[in-house]
């Protein structure tokens, strides 16, 4: 009907069809003109930030939801945004907050929230975080070391850090050179991962008795090799810095083998983070910086849904008819 308003289930599906299956709102308008429906872009735009809105509460309430968890997981990617002032786009950051414990038997349901910020400074991690307190794992992005200190509210939040990062850093001077002391390092971190791969799944108990026999000594053994190759490496050499950033992050790193729950990387939540990238290359960016916060919103409400096998159609259609 021209003029008409729409329905709940239409607005759903635009949700759905954008942040679920990655369908710009120009894309969309042209197949509802297929069928005889001419809905401008603009229209669409229209509805997606109204429904953005009205659901903000409830995504305020996950975040707070995951933030009494006593382990997270956090990263960021970024988000071009259309700066109108200038004519071109800047460079905005989506931050994820994720929470997950399948992979040792957690009682706590997943869930993921995503922030925008204009910028990928630490502070704005501390203000995501507010509230929370425990152990956050992430990669070894130095912004977050300001969430480790002693003054910050709610007291200092425990960094986990990632070996895939670490194992990635070395991957890198074994394909650009071959280096024998890459590939030993890659030997060695591959050794704990089989270990990893043998115990996911169970209980955090049994996770930690097996890592303290098992991992224990491989790290321990790892940190001797690190050392006595940083002794013999030029720091200033490509191997050299990446032999320095693992030793860097060493006593995050080490942190897994003193909790059953703590994984050895961070990479769920750079899973979670593959969506919004796969987003942004087919709709290009954000159309203003609130455009980019009802990204964020939506997001969240979508992977939280696809992460606990919930239809995300099925999910936002029964909320905004309860809203309305």
């Amino acid at each position: 009907i021209e003029g008409g308003l729409p329905t709940e289930a239409l607005i759903a599906h635009v949700l759905v069809a954008k942040y679920a299956d990655h369908m710009p709102l120009y894309r969309q308008s042209q197949g509802f003109a297929r069928l005889g429906l001419y809905l401008d872009r603009s229209a669409l735009a229209g509805w997606v930030g109204k429904a953005a809105f009205h659901l903000s509460p409830i995504v305020d309430r996950l975040a707070e939801k995951l933030k009494t968890s006593t382990k997270l997981f956090m990263d960021e990617t970024t988000a071009p945004v259309l700066d109108p002032g200038r004519g071109r786009t800047k460079t905005g950051y989506l931050w994820a907050l994720a929470r997950d414990d399948r992979s040792w038997g957690g009682d706590d349901p997943p869930g993921v929230v995503y922030f925008y910020a204009d910028g990928r400074s630490g502070k704005y991690a501390e203000e995501f975080l507010h509230g929370f307190t425990g152990i956050l794992q992430v990669d070894g992005y130095a912004g977050y070391n300001r969430l480790t200190r002693a003054g910050r509210n709610n007291g200092p939040i425990q960094l986990a850090y990632c070996w895939a990062h670490a194992r990635r850093k070395l991957k890198e001077i074994f394909d650009a050179s071959g280096s024998p002391i890459a590939e030993e390092g890659l030997r060695r971190i591959a050794e704990l991962y089989a270990i990893e791969k043998e115990i996911r799944g169970s209980n955090a108990e049994t996770r930690l008795a097996v890592r303290i026999e098992k991992s224990a000594p491989l790290v321990k053994s790892f940190g001797d090799w690190l050392k006595e190759k940083r002794s013999r490496i030029s720091v200033k050499s490509r191997l050299g810095e990446k032999l320095t950033y693992i030793a860097n992050h060493w006593e995050g790193l080490q942190i897994f083998l003193s909790d059953g729950r703590i994984e050895m990387d961070s990479n769920l939540v750079e899973n979670k983070i593959r969506p919004l990238a796969l987003g942004g290359n087919n709709h290009l960016f954000a159309g203003h910086d609130e455009g980019a916060h009802a990204w964020a919103r939506i997001a969240s409400l979508v992977e939280t849904c696809k992460a606990n096998d919930i239809d995300p159609f099925a999910y936002l259609k029964t909320t905004l008819e309860a809203i309305t």
